[in-house]
Order: C-alpha cells, then sequence, then structure tokens
C-alpha cells in the first residue's frame, strides 16, 4: 500500500477520543433516475470524508462506511438512508454479514460485531500497540467460509512503515479472534473465501496467498507482478480475478496456480472487482474508473461513471450495483 493512493486511504491514523455519535437520524440520497440504466451518481452527506467500503444484504438493506466511524444504512434499496452509531473515530474499512442476522464492520484496529441484522455494532476485539511492541494494526478486511470460521487481514506498521502483515481468524462464529502467522510480512489487504476450503488473499509487492483446506495453512501463488493488489474475487474454485496498481487486471482459470495478465487501456489503479455472473464482472478505482467485462474477465471496455473521485467500494446485487468512493459518493447501476 505504500507509494499508493489507499497508503493515505487505510494506514492507521492516531487514535482519538472515541466519539460515540448519539443521534442517529434520517437522511435522503436523491435517487430521482432508479430505474434508469447505467451509473448515476449520488451523494451522502459525510461531512467531507469519503466512504471506503459498501454491502448490500439483499436488494433493499444495504451499509456504506468511511472516515472517521461514519456507517450508514438503507432499508429501502438506497432511496433514504439512516445514520449509525459506532464506537469509533477510525475509517471504517470493511463491512461484511455472516448470515441475515451476524455482520462484522471493521475500524482502524477493531472488529465490531453485529447479532440483530445491523442494528447494533458492537465491539468484539481491538489491537492494541503494546500486544506489538508499540506498533500500530490496521484491518482490512473481513469474510466467512462458514457459519463459525472467518478471517481478517491487515497490517503492523511503526511510524508510518509497515513491519509485517497480520491473519487474523476465528472458530467459533466471530466471539473470538486469533492470530496466525502468515508466509509474508508484507500488508494484507482483502480475503476471498470460494468455499469451506478454498480461500485467496492479496496484498502489496503482488502478494497472493491460497489455502485449500479451510486457512489450516497458506501458500504463495505466482503473480508475476511487483505492484500492489488491492483486491481478489473468485466465482468459483478454479476461475477468479485480481485487480491493483496501474491497472492492474490478473486472471485465473485453475484455481491460481496460473495468474495472466490481462491487458487493459485504462491505467488507472484499481481498487475493487466483482463477478456478476460466469460471465459479467466490474472494478472500479481511481479517478472514477469503472471498467466492464462481458467475457469472464478476457477483456475490459471502460464504463462512464459520471464522477473522477476515488471509487473504493463494489458490490452487486442481482442486477442492481453500488460504487462508493471520495467525498459521500454513492453510484448506483440498474440494468
Amino acid at each position: 500500500m505504500i507509494h499508493s493512493v489507499i497508503h493515505m486511504k487505510y494506514r492507521y491514523q492516531k487514535k482519538q477520543k472515541q466519539l460515540l455519535i448519539a443521534a442517529v437520524f434520517l437522511f435522503a440520497v436523491a435517487l430521482p433516475s432508479m430505474g434508469q440504466q447505467g451509473w448515476v451518481v449520488n451523494k451522502v452527506e459525510t461531512a467531507g470524508g469519503d466512504l471506503n467500503t459498501v454491502y448490500f444484504l439483499d436488494d433493499k438493506r444495504g451499509w456504506v462506511g468511511g472516515d472517521k466511524g461514519f456507517l450508514s444504512r438503507t432499508d429501502d434499496g438506497g432511496r433514504t438512508w439512516a445514520r449509525q452509531s459506532v464506537e469509533t473515530s477510525a475509517g471504517i474499512n470493511d463491512i461484511y454479514f455472516r448470515d441475515k442476522e451476524a455482520g462484522f464492520l471493521l475500524a482502524g484496529n477493531a472488529i465490531f460485531s453485529t447479532r440483530d441484522n445491523g442494528s447494533r455494532w458492537t465491539e468484539v476485539r481491538r489491537f492494541l500497540p503494546r500486544e506489538f511492541d508499540g506498533a500500530d494494526v490496521e484491518l482490512y478486511s473481513v469474510r466467512f467460509s462458514s457459519k463459525k470460521k472467518g478471517w481478517v487481514v491487515g497490517s503492523v506498521s511503526k511510524r508510518d512503515v509497515v513491519v509485517d502483515s497480520i491473519l487474523l481468524f476465528t472458530e467459533n462464529g466471530g466471539e473470538t479472534w486469533q492470530r496466525q502467522r502468515a508466509p509474508t510480512r508484507l500488508e494484507l489487504i482483502h480475503v476471498d473465501f470460494d468455499n469451506d476450503k478454498r480461500g485467496w488473499i492479496v496484498g502489496t509487492g503482488g502478494t497472493i496467498l491460497a489455502t485449500v483446506n479451510a486457512g489450516e495453512s497458506w501458500t504463495r501463488q505466482e503473480s508475476k507482478v511487483a505492484g500492489t493488489i488491492y483486491h481478489v474475487d473468485f466465482r468459483s474454485e478454479k476461475k477468479g480475478l485480481a485487480v491493483g496498481d496501474r491497472g492492474t487486471v490478473l486472471r485465473t482459470t485453475d484455481g491460481g496456480l496460473t495468474w495472466l495478465p490481462v491487458e487493459v487501456k485504462k491505467r488507472s489503479t484499481l481498487l475493487n472487482v466483482q463477478f456478476v455472473n460466469d460471465k459479467e464482472g466490474w472494478a472500479v478505482g481511481r479517478g472514477g474508473t469503472i471498467l466492464r467485462t462481458d467475457d469472464g474477465g478476457a477483456t475490459w471496455l471502460e464504463q462512464e461513471s459520471g464522477t473522477k473521485v476515488h471509487l473504493y467500494g463494489l458490490t452487486f446485487v442481482k442486477k442492481v450495483g453500488w460504487a462508493v468512493g471520495g467525498d459521500g459518493t454513492v453510484l448506483r447501476y440498474e440494468q
């Protein structure tokens, strides 16, 4: 993440006094063109902060998270949003639901969970500098492979320099988290599981790690790139995509035994990628970049986003897509 835009977004900020936003208020994101095809740009009022992540549980219920502990929820497919309280002033980096009731949220060095469909969020674990010889922990990505087993990845840094990776796992549904040594000290940015056995982690220095035994061990896969890989998504245990620095797109059809580079015309750094089905996929990144593939990632075409802000988060539910980014920007896509 060093020498990149995400370096500024995700590096752990010095812990300020925790702020609990007691007031929960409703505000609307105007969506006058719902039903219109293509990407439509709107905004959520974040007091100038960026949105780092978006997650939709179904076509109605979704969350966006961002700088300074900003969290907001919609129950009507994004027509209106309700600000939610999270006892943190750190940036929210990821939101993920294990099932309809149990969800997890990463903010700075802390893991929060909900057991009531996101109505309330409670801190489960915070990783303090004294546990890491004075170093700071930043948590970036959380995923579950089953009801009980889940993983979190991130970095350990001193004076803004990464000194180690962090890989955490739970075997009891997120009640407790333990550290597992990864086969790299480089920063780990995103984790994805296709099933209860097979998972992948990506990070700086072209890092790709894989497991075939439910996370008991992780091995390196050859990416043949030196830059940062920010996001990975698998459609099946064989078919996956990874994106990163300067328009990097990597594609595998054999579970990562071989990763092949895909040439794209747009050289902007890509920060998020997602399959919609076996053929269709999307990627977003710096400068409002949006790319689309209709052949499983073999070729990509740039799409009009209507914005120049960096786009960090991306998710699709059925035929509706959401992307979020700088200054509270929310994009909605409908086919």
